[in-house]
């Protein structure tokens, strides 16, 4: 199941033109993964950057069309592979039904110390229902 958040584009996110500069994207997709995790998986990243962290190892994106001022952009998040440490993640975001970009990535679950951790039982537990397109109350 597909985890939305909407972003309106603000003036921050734009060049001198008006139209999102394209690393504003992946703030915007980071902006995703924090609500994600906070959302649907309960665990906020004020909590989770107590002990750990979940930096990105990789990431690729494609746009389709600009965005501009004033847009309100619907980026859908889905989980694509469950690892013992890591999450591929894909991301499709509209523009009412224009498509404005698509990207994957791959975050890592780490402890304090940067080094990478197994995803704790109820993180995995609920990353695995979110890849069977299942929420925590069986629908």
């Amino acid at each position: 199941m597909a985890f939305t958040y909407t972003q309106e584009v603000k003036f921050r996110h734009c060049d001198p033109a008006g139209i999102v500069f394209y690393p504003r994207f992946f703030e915007m997709m980071n902006d995703t993964v924090e609500a994600f995790f906070a959302q649907r998986l309960d665990f906020p990243f004020s909590e989770m950057h107590r002990t750990s962290g979940i930096p990105t190892a990789q990431i690729e994106a494609q746009f389709q069309a600009p965005s501009r001022l004033g847009d309100v952009l619907d980026i859908s998040l889905r989980c694509t592979r469950l690892g013992r440490s890591s999450l591929g993640l894909g991301y499709a975001a509209v523009c009412g039904n224009a498509p404005r970009f698509t990207a994957q990535s791959t975050i890592v679950f780490i402890d304090a110390t940067g080094k990478s951790q197994p995803w704790t039982d109820k993180i995995r537990a609920l990353l695995h229902m979110e890849m069977q397109g299942e929420t925590e109350d069986g629908t």
